[in-house]
């Protein structure tokens, strides 16, 4: 356990201010906190019925962490004498500090200097609760309860914190820290801490921003080794800066796709919503990872059914059919006869309403299809509300838990209106061993994180960006060629002359030509790229109009590449904090419209690519459709990696974009490249 140990595990509770903290004790005591509580406030004489302390320096003793409800000013003042007698922590309630301007940027560091070390949380937050013993220095209602173990939830947004406590979902939760400023203790250290933590099953991130990365890859290297999930829901996403905003690889793929990458990398199954983050948390931590994608769908409708498979085929999910004797052990449990023979026995699986409420027949069948070879089983089962007669529908759950239990294969069951899995059924399943979640769709997406944790691997470290880029300055042209030509990068035979010399250069280079723009980066939308240039003429005419419309005396002659099974564009940028992006994708003039791209963190290896590759639309082109010759895979991916190799060289290169490389059957080609470098100059 590092410095939050006394925080996350505290025996005596220090709250100081007026109603604020009075709410906080009345936490503690709902949620049977044991240990000692010292209120503090200089003029009342109780605080929810016990009495008070005047100052802070009357404390007698030691408090593992203190609430401090007071105003900013006195904040400084009270963290800076619990940091003198030792105290282990102070979790900051007042605003006002570096969210507030120069000033309270100030006093924010007036805050960390008087901490002196002591881990302060906050200031601008709501607060921390320990279920696991009680304590919430929590200046509001809450809804957790006490728990022996659970997920912990860490997120920036008091607000967020305080809705994830109120959830109904059978998700035990352990810890909940909202930390605001994160002017000291940030999402880093709570991850470190927690990893370490025995009263925690799983750790729930709400990030805008990581501050230190190499911390957090460290901690998620950890939580992988000791089994423990980590799911995030990532906010706040941000365009690229301005000056790099003519790159076709920013208009696509923002800041954003990094963190996306480094969760890849790291096993931290991103979400996008507070109930899919809750989602994943439960079936995570009540099952775990999953040895592999395979399942199997149950319900007693074919529109359920379909439901599942068109949903599945977005998913890294499979839906592996019934072996003819599996199917022939289905239709016996059925019950054969003529009824059965119109059920289809197949994955997804409608069994019909045959056997409705036949708790025996349901149970065999059910077994019947789990018994084979998945991974995981799911129930589609709405029940009916308040009022309604539901007798015939636990059978149904009975069965599954029963089938589930029997043949050790995870279940979860889900309505496909959340609405109609009644909290009632949800615990029931849990208690059955069975996951209940709310929705078939939300269903789906967790089974598939699950399949996924199952499946991780530690990656090498990642290559850190360095330090931010100052000023930098845009490279085209020649000067961009030769820097691909130096790192041994395949490009195109080419000269950049005068326009008088187009054709002499054509010549030399050998028809079918290009001719292209000197200094402007999107070409192509200047009407400033001429191909299949096949003699002098058509070349001395296609330079002298492209000069005209770029205002330039040269141009760029080069041989044309013919040999194109595809298009790509790749490009490798520095993205403070994360590291360097790599990014592949569809290329060309269609990069735009098409956004069809993956990314990945460096370093990378040959397979790393290839497997990104394989996730683009245009991969059947690349491996080759419907008879076509397919694209050199070895060469693609060796010029891949030789780009992020040049990138990172240490020639203060900023981003690098080639566009469009062009993937042939023999061999892949740089055609065009745009590089951003630090210009020291520029600063001056």
């Amino acid at each position: 356990m590092g410095r939050l140990g006394r925080l996350l595990s505290p025996r005596s509770l220090a709250v100081v201010g007026g109603r604020p903290a009075e709410l906080a004790l009345e936490q503690c005591r709902r949620l049977g906190f044991d240990g000692d509580l010292w209120p503090v406030h200089p003029t009342r004489p109780l605080l929810d019925g016990i009495p008070c302390l005047p100052t802070v320096d009357a404390l007698p003793g030691v408090p593992d962490a203190a609430l401090i409800a007071v105003n900013r000013y006195a904040t400084v003042d009270v963290v800076g004498r619990l940091a003198a007698m030792g105290a282990g922590a102070a979790v900051c309630y007042a605003s006002g500090f570096a969210e507030a301007g120069d000033d309270g940027r100030a006093l924010q560091q007036d805050l960390l200097v008087a901490a002196d070390g002591m881990p302060v949380v906050g200031p601008n937050c709501y607060g921390t609760v320990s279920a696991t013993v009680g304590a919430a220095l929590w200046p509001d209602q809450q809804g957790l309860s006490r728990v022996e173990r659970g997920v912990a939830l860490v997120t920036q947004s008091g607000n967020i914190g305080l809705n994830l406590t109120l959830q109904t979902r059978p998700l035990s939760i352990s810890h909940l820290l909202t930390l605001g400023n994160q002017a000291d203790v940030g999402i880093e250290e709570c991850l470190e801490d927690l990893v370490g933590d025995p009263t925690v099953s799983a750790v729930g991130l709400h990030v805008e921003a990581l501050h230190d990365v190499a911390r957090f890859e460290e901690a998620c290297h950890r939580a992988s080794a000791v089994g423990l999930p980590i799911v995030a829901l990532k906010t706040g996403s941000s365009l690229r800066a301005a000056e790099i905003a003519a790159s076709h690889t920013s208009s696509l793929v923002g800041a954003d796709a990094a963190y996306g990458a480094l969760f890849d990398r790291l096993g931290v199954r991103r979400v996008w919503t507070l109930a899919e983050l809750l989602d994943t948390l439960l079936v995570l931590d009540q099952i775990g990872g999953l040895p592999g994608n395979r399942i199997v769908s149950l319900s007693c409708s074919g529109g359920e059914a379909s439901i599942v498979a068109d949903r599945c085929a977005d998913l890294d999910l499979d839906l592996p059919p019934f072996s003819d004797a599996q199917a022939e052990r289905i239709r016996v449990a059925l019950g054969g006869g003529e009824a059965t023979d119109l059920v289809s026995v197949s994955n997804p699986f409608d069994y019909h309403t045959f056997i409705w409420g036949d708790r025996d027949r349901l149970t065999g069948t059910f077994t019947s299809a789990l018994n084979g070879p998945v991974d995981a089983a799911l129930l589609i089962l709405d029940f009916p509300g308040a009022g309604l007669d539901d007798a015939t529908w636990w059978p149904t759950l009975e069965a599954f838990a029963e089938a589930s239990a029997s043949t050790g294969k995870p279940g979860v069951v889900a309505a496909s209106l959340a609405e109609n899995l009644p909290v009632i059924v949800e615990e029931a399943a849990t208690d059955a061993g069975l996951v209940a979640v709310r929705g078939i769709e939300a269903a789906l997406v967790v089974l598939e994180a699950a399949a996924q944790w199952g499946a991780r691997f530690d990656h090498p470290p990642l290559l850190p960006p360095g330090r931010a880029p100052g000023p930098t300055r845009r490279i085209m042209g020649d000067e961009a060629r030769r820097l691909l030509e130096k790192a041994g990068l395949p490009v195109p035979r080419w000269e950049m002359v005068s326009i008088d010399k187009a054709g002499e250069a054509a010549d030399r280079l050998g028809y079918p030509v290009v001719v292209k723009a000197v200094g402007l980066a999107h070409k192509t939308e200047a009407n400033a790229v001429a191909l299949d240039l096949g003699d002098t003429g058509a070349v001395d005419e296609a330079a002298r109009r492209i000069a005209g419309a770029s205002a330039a005396e040269t141009v760029i002659v080069e041989h044309q590449v013919d040999d194109a099974v595809v298009e790509l564009l790749v490009s490798v940028r520095r993205e403070d904090p994360v590291g360097w992006l790599l990014t592949v994708g569809a290329g060309g003039t269609l990069v735009e419209i098409l956004e069809d791209t993956r990314s990945l963190l460096l370093p990378v290896t040959g397979e790393d690519v290839r497997s990104a590759l394989q996730g683009l639309s245009v991969w059947p082109l690349l491996a080759g459709y419907r008879g076509r010759p397919g694209a050199d895979m070895e060469a693609l991916v060796d010029v891949v990696i030789g780009v992020a190799r040049m990138s990172v060289g240490g020639d203060g290169l900023v981003e690098v974009e080639c566009n469009p490389l062009i993937a042939g059957t023999e061999g892949a080609t740089v055609v065009d490249v745009l590089v951003e470098r630090e210009d020291p100059e520029g600063a001056r």
